[in-house]
């Protein structure tokens, strides 16, 4: 097929452009950080967070300052919280080894935690206007459809296959906006299903279109089914204060708080006897678990999970000395502390539960 399709396109995002607020001031910073706010991450979830982020930090300078525990609390509900862990420490890095300037080279740039070649490429074309292609979900549809390839999405064939395609495809002049304008084409035309392509203006240089494919593509690898965890987790109360532990820095939901607990074993008898022993194991610490606060489900992207939360009180004689991540904190005061959904939904529910409100700390 020809290639030569980006003056149309351009024309179309001229009239068509999305308005998001890092489009209004396309510096390096907040390019880098509507980006990784945007990995698997809807616009319209993204744009109230960008915009209380760069109230809060409004400079690079700003975010490596900050401490993570407030890094996390600004990002909690985003989810895959190791972006904003890798955005702090990148901020960081920037800082101490670039002057606080993000470096306008690629590689560079992939050397920084959180950041791969389609942020690297982004990032460069948009806030640098240099001539790097650029490869999202969004643009991988385009692409698969313009050129009517039936290689499974994402395998190292397809892989191969668009950014050869992206690389010559991308105009000299405006970088940015064309892939800018493949990634709005891809979210509000060439949709995932039934694509609009009575609207496109690439049309006419859409193999897949011509021969009637387009809602046959892209061909997916199908997936296995996704795993479904119970867990339990205690609420554990002492002189109106309930303990929260913090999770290790790395793996899922890193570094945020939890109400102490976890899966389910065949060996439990219940879910009462899950809590208990996760607390011995976890905290060395001897509960009773008491009555029920709530069940909460959740889907990550690769499992499910349904948690069980209970009440409970630390045996006679048990007790727990607080540390760096492990807190007794009043309900009114959990929202000083970053967690999970899950967790964020039981701290709420303390506030409202019999004692929850209590201010006596």
């Amino acid at each position: 097929m020809n290639n030569s399709f980006a003056a149309k396109l351009l024309a179309w995002y001229d009239r068509s452009a999305r308005v998001m607020p890092w489009r209004s001031n396309p510096s390096p910073y907040h390019t880098w950080v509507s980006e990784i706010m945007l990995q698997q991450t809807q616009v319209a979830t993204v744009i109230p967070y960008f915009e209380r982020w760069v109230e809060r930090f409004p400079t690079l300078e700003s975010l490596a300052e900050a401490e993570l525990e407030e890094v996390l609390i600004m990002w909690e509900g985003l989810g895959y919280y190791s972006r904003a862990r890798n955005l702090h420490k990148a901020a960081r890095l920037v800082v101490s080894e670039h002057s606080g300037e993000l470096p306008a080279d690629s590689k560079a740039l992939i050397k920084l935690p959180g950041i791969g070649r389609y942020t690297a490429g982004a990032i460069l074309s948009i806030a640098f206007n240099q001539r790097q292609p650029a490869l999202d979900g969004n643009i991988r549809r385009v692409y698969t459809r313009l050129l009517d390839s039936n290689e499974p999405i994402r395998t190292p064939q397809s892989e191969k296959l668009l950014w050869d395609f992206a690389e010559r495809s991308l105009p000299h002049a405006r970088p940015g906006d064309f892939n800018q304008a493949l990634m709005d084409l891809g979210a509000t035309i060439c949709l995932p299903q039934a694509p609009e392509c009575a609207r496109c203006p690439l049309q006419d240089d859409c193999l897949a279109f011509q021969h009637g494919a387009q809602n046959d593509l892209p061909v997916k690898v199908k997936k296995s089914a996704i795993p479904h965890l119970i867990v339990g987790a205690g609420v554990v109360r002492s002189n109106s204060k309930v303990l929260i532990a913090r999770r290790p820095p790395r793996g899922l939901l890193g570094s945020l708080w939890e109400f102490p607990g976890g899966k389910l074993e065949a060996s439990d008898q219940d879910i009462r006897a899950c809590i208990r022993r996760e607390l011995i194991e976890e905290l060395n610490l001897k509960v009773t678990v008491n009555e029920l606060v709530g069940i909460y489900s959740h889907a990550y992207t690769h499992f499910k999970v349904t948690v069980h939360a209970y009440f409970c009180e630390p045996e006679a004689g048990e007790r727990i000395v607080e540390t760096a991540d492990l807190k007794w904190a009043a309900p009114a005061e959990l929202d000083a502390y970053a967690m999970g959904k899950v967790d964020r939904r039981i701290a709420k529910q303390l506030i409202f539960a019999p004692g929850g409100s209590n201010k006596n700390t």
